[in-house]
């Protein structure tokens, strides 16, 4: 199926887990792909993967927490691969895991910077092309921690929550405009950030079975009909891989 053909999307946090899954599920389907990570030489790596497989993709080393460096990736995407239809905001970290008594308060501050503001850096760098296009899609990965706080996650929570009302105040400002905009909830999912969390014992998600944890392929599947026309009724919304509804949709109830 080659139904975003044309179509140009952007990946933040690129490199591996779930946004290497994206990356890789968007060039399968006709996408031409741009990979950002921290780690520009793994982007780049799975990049040229992808066009092995018949793909195309580039890759860029950027931090999303710098805004000046994502927007002059967003300029390289549009003058690289012509235009940009679809961003997804993947890009996080868990750290720090710490009671907030004992938290280090620059590394609580690093996350806030990555998990939200580095959000808020993709979307003003791309939001502004994509509504003189006449549209564009922008899928922001959430989690449950945004409605549910956790021990030790403080700064993860907090990231998150502010990730969900961002969301909902750019489909607010953008009504009618062609944007469409989604939360993405992928569930508990089997990447290396997991394994993090399963290290550090605190709070119950460290005790979920490795064995019990969802396919990073699942999370895919939900996040990528997102990006297409087919979820436009969802826009505006947190979508979850936990709602058996949503799941039915995509082929997984």
């Amino acid at each position: 199926m080659a139904d975003l053909e044309g179509r140009v999307a952007l990946v933040t946090g690129a490199s591996r887990g779930l946004g290497e899954g994206a990356a890789r599920a968007l060039a399968a389907r006709g996408a031409a792909v741009m990979l950002l990570a921290r780690d520009g030489a793994a982007a780049g790596a799975v990049a040229r993967g992808i066009a092995a497989e018949g793909g195309r993709a580039e890759a860029l080393a950027c931090d999303v927490a710098d805004h000046a460096a994502v927007a002059r990736a967003v300029a390289e995407t549009r003058a690289r691969l012509g235009r940009l239809d679809i961003l997804v905001n993947n890009a996080g970290v868990i750290e720090p895991i710490a009671a907030i008594a004992e938290s280090d308060p620059a590394a609580w501050a690093r996350s806030i910077s990555i998990n939200l503001v580095g959000a808020y850096n993709a979307v003003r760098a791309a939001l502004p092309g994509m509504l003189e296009a006449g549209g564009g899609r922008i899928v922001n990965v959430s989690s449950g921690a945004a409605y549910r706080p956790l021990e030790g996650w403080s700064a993860y929570c907090a990231g998150k929550a502010g990730l969900a009302m961002l969301t909902r105040a750019i489909a607010l400002e953008t009504e009618g405009r062609g944007i469409r905009v989604f939360g993405f909830s992928p569930g508990t999912i089997d990447t290396d950030m997991q394994a993090r969390i399963r290290a550090s014992g605190m709070n119950p998600i460290s005790r979920i079975p490795r064995a019990e944890l969802s396919p990073v392929a699942h999370a895919v599947r939900g996040l990528l009909h997102l990006c297409t026309p087919a979820a436009d009724d969802l826009a505006g919304q947190d979508v979850s891989m936990r709602d058996e509804a949503f799941r039915r949709r995509i082929g997984l109830g």
